[in-house]
């Protein structure tokens, strides 16, 4: 979806989205989430930068209190991913990573905007928010989960980095924002600017951000903290595999993304909820993002993007 400014697209889209996600965030029960004043708040204490946006989003919604709540995605319900990113430092830098998550929670939408300005390219979450996307300052940013259960006061992912696209130009820019913005859980988070200067940061509810430069990132930070995710999801072998791959083989930059599409990257656990729903590549000096899939693929740049659909059939 392409919509320069929040409009009727996007109101579409919310009327369209509004009754699954509600009954997601009220799931354990609306008074267990934050009141509106205290959504508004935390969003002008850490990201007030995006008020604006957020106040044009809840009008669009309609007004209402609950999906004002819903919106600021401060302390929203728990909820657990796969996924694996990597930097590739050949001639032409680039992010690539696995989505790996439950095809009936996934918003299916590549999402341009040029709110305030500023040209964003990714794939939505929550409406607003992204789980890994691009802008116009040659900066990409992808996660993954941390692969720790605590959960605590915080943003959900999504909408910081939306943030860090919508106001960060560097990685020095989003290292910063990242190491001071809360998540209500653990994520992983790699940014890669056009300069090829590249960070992976360590979010946590409960201890400061870690920011290291790190290239590869999977489902644990420093150590494995939760044994039965880790084994479940295979986060140690798969970072090890990356690891190999960038230190020993050398993959040309093909040979490398390929690698995402096959064992032990991809994941067929589409019934588990951590089936790999599609491989994500960006290089921000260019300006382009591809989908892949094992028999296809979808190509989208920043200053040429068309609306469009396509019917990907995953075994649920």
């Amino acid at each position: 979806m392409g919509e320069l400014e929040p409009g009727p697209k996007w109101a579409g889209l919310f009327a369209e989205y509004w009754p699954d996600y509600r009954r997601w965030w009220s799931s354990e029960g609306v008074e267990t989430r934050p009141t509106y004043w205290e959504c508004y708040q935390a969003l002008k204490l850490h990201m007030p930068e995006l008020l604006v946006i957020y106040e044009q989003l809840c009008e669009l919604a309609g007004g209402g209190d609950e999906a004002a709540r819903f919106l600021s995605l401060y302390n929203p319900p728990p909820y657990l991913s796969g996924c694996s990113q990597a930097v590739w430092s050949g001639e032409e830098p680039v992010l690539v990573r696995n989505y790996d998550y439950s095809p009936l929670a996934f918003d299916r939408l590549i999402m341009r905007t040029g709110w305030q300005g500023r040209t964003v390219l990714g794939t939505s979450d929550g409406l607003w928010g992204l789980v890994d996307g691009i802008n116009d300052a040659g900066l990409a940013i992808s996660l993954t989960f941390g692969g720790r259960r605590v959960v605590g006061d915080g943003f959900g992912v999504p909408v910081i980095l939306r943030y860090v696209l919508q106001t960060c130009e560097t990685t020095e820019q989003a290292a910063s924002a990242l190491s001071r913005i809360p998540s209500h859980m653990s994520y992983n988070v790699t940014v890669l600017d056009a300069k090829r200067s590249y960070i992976t940061a360590f979010m946590a509810p409960d201890r400061p951000t870690l920011i290291t430069q790190s290239a590869v990132a999977t489902n644990h930070q420093e150590k494995v903290e939760w044994a039965a995710h880790a084994r479940f999801t295979a986060t140690v072998e798969r970072e090890r595999y990356l690891l190999q791959r960038m230190t020993m083989h050398r993959d040309t930059e093909e040979k490398f993304i390929s690698a995402f599409l096959k064992p032990p990257l991809y994941s067929s656990a589409f019934a588990d909820g951590f089936g790999t729903l599609y491989t994500a590549v960006y290089r921000p000096r260019l300006g382009q993002m591809e989908l892949r899939w094992p028999r296809g693929t979808w190509a989208f740049e920043l200053d040429n993007f068309n609306d469009d659909q396509r019917m990907i059939h995953i075994p649920v």
